[in-house]
């Protein structure tokens, strides 16, 4: 790492920011064209679709791009060797998924798509473990390669989708194509700029360093089929216990707590490169104080600014009027996602001690709930709510379970009372939001509690740009 982490860190956020929140947003912009387009329960198969092929690319490649972000990140291992140990478990994953692939057709919500989810499964393997090497080995600027790769593929995407939704009318099946093709322009991309593709060996590699990289990567292949459970069983039980409709509506809400998902994941891409990095350093629990109150920082402010304007603006331009009830559904995925995102950063401590078997115990856990609530929730009349609740509540588990937990490797100060107050005032936006007729009032009163949360987070925005600026953050600064 350089003199200043925290500096490094930012850095690293700016890019990711400028390349992959421009290129997320791209798609935000599309979400009325894919609506209106796909309808209702279109929509909600083909999230569904997604959310899956997701889930299988973990399952058939072990996680294996979790190990080549951990093992290309320790410049003394041969990256020639990461990189071709990477490619070659998902090729040799995917060529065994190949004969269970007619398993998948099995599934109702999934029939007839079968296999050409087995195509975006092999192309969105390779490009996920390609753009993450590139990231960390691609000299000089890696980094800033991978921010403008994202911008490249979305934008590929979005051309594709208005050629194959637009103009060949191919439906649900139209967009997975585009997302095929996307992966192949990222990939082509990619060999262009960084050659990435004359780093691949396929035989001889280190196979000490293969085992070493798979003992690390499978215990995080559990930990994200529980967190894939924890996702996507809600999707599957509206569809199954209400209607394909009701899951369209259920993932279109599902949407806008997304946008908290990206903005925290900029940060938790850059997070994890630092924290790797930075685990043997003698301020590490100082550093992860701050930084998980600047993390913190950053979703309250994004919930509260999707709350404030999620009737008046979000709603009716993202979606046309069969959409419009999902506003309801909108605060409680939000709170489900800021648990999710401290989950995640606590996830981090495990990867750095190497203790992912840890993760994936308290994964199973919130996965179970899950499970449960959903099967009691969802036939109740709660019913879309229902899955709603039972997501938050699976990562409430997990967040206990890990802020307990996570003290073994690593004591991090937290700020709880910054923290209930900015949930409370969060909660009094979403009961807001969800019971009051929409109006002047409504509009006043969040505008009121989002200033509120502002001003109580403003001193951490504050020692934030301190801390990149080289200035000395103090042990007893509160976040």
């Amino acid at each position: 790492m350089g003199k200043n982490k925290y500096r490094t860190l930012a850095g690293n956020m700016l890019i990711l920011t400028i390349g992959q929140f421009s290129s997320k947003l791209l798609v935000y912009v599309m979400l009325n064209f894919y609506t209106s387009t796909l309808g209702k329960a279109g929509f909600g198969t083909m999230n569904l679709i997604v959310s899956t092929a997701g889930l299988l690319i973990s399952v058939v490649t072990l996680s294996i791009a979790d190990g080549v972000l951990r093992f290309a990140l320790e410049k003394n291992n041969n990256g020639k060797m990461v990189y071709s140990t990477g490619i070659n478990v998902c090729l040799i994953g995917c060529a065994i998924f190949a004969l269970f692939v007619p398993l998948v057709g099995m599934v109702p919500m999934l029939k007839g798509y079968e296999w050409l989810m087995y195509i975006y499964v092999i192309t969105g393997s390779v490009k996920e473990v390609s753009g993450i090497y590139v990231r960390c080995r691609y000299e000089p600027n890696g980094v800033k390669l991978f921010a403008v790769d994202g911008i490249i593929t979305t934008i590929s995407t979005i051309l594709f989708n208005l050629l194959f939704l637009g103009v060949f009318k191919w439906g649900v099946s139209g967009y997975i194509w585009a997302v095929i093709a996307g992966d192949v322009t990222s990939m082509l991309f990619l060999n262009l700029t960084a050659k990435i593709f004359t780093q691949y060996r396929p035989i001889n590699n280190d196979k000490t360093l293969r085992n070493s990289m798979l003992r690390y990567s499978i215990p995080l292949m559990p930990t994200m089929i529980m967190w894939a459970i924890i996702n996507n069983s809600d999707m599957y039980m509206v569809e199954g216990f209400i209607s394909a409709e009701a899951n369209g509506i259920y993932s279109f809400a599902y949407k806008f707590p997304n946008l908290v998902t990206i903005v925290v994941g900029i940060f938790a891409q850059a997070w994890r490169m630092t924290a790797i990095t930075e685990r043997n350093s003698r301020t590490t629990s100082i550093f992860y104080s701050n930084t998980l109150s600047m993390q913190q920082t950053v979703m309250f402010l994004t919930c509260g600014g999707i709350m404030l304007i999620l009737r008046p603006i979000i709603i009716p331009f993202f979606g046309d009027e069969s959409f419009s009830s999902a506003f309801f559904y909108v605060p409680t995925l939000l709170f489900a996602t800021i648990f999710q995102a401290m989950d995640n950063f606590l996830s981090s401590i495990y990867e750095a001690a190497r203790k992912t078997s840890h993760a994936m115990i308290s994964s199973c856990i919130g996965a179970a709930v899950n499970i449960i609530l959903n099967l009691i929730l969802i036939p109740t009349k709660l019913g879309i709510e229902g899955a709603a609740i039972a997501t938050l509540a699976s990562y409430v588990v997990v967040f206990i379970y890990r802020i307990i937990d996570t003290k073994k490797y690593l004591y991090m100060t937290i700020y709880w009372s910054k923290i209930i107050v900015n949930l409370l005032l969060l909660l009094s936006m979403a009961f807001s939001v969800m019971f009051l007729e929409y109006g002047t009032l409504q509009n006043v009163l969040n505008a009121v509690f989002f200033i509120a949360i502002a001003a109580l987070n403003f001193k951490c925005c504050v020692q934030a740009v301190e801390a990149v600026l080289n200035k000395k953050l103090g042990k007893n600064n509160e976040g």
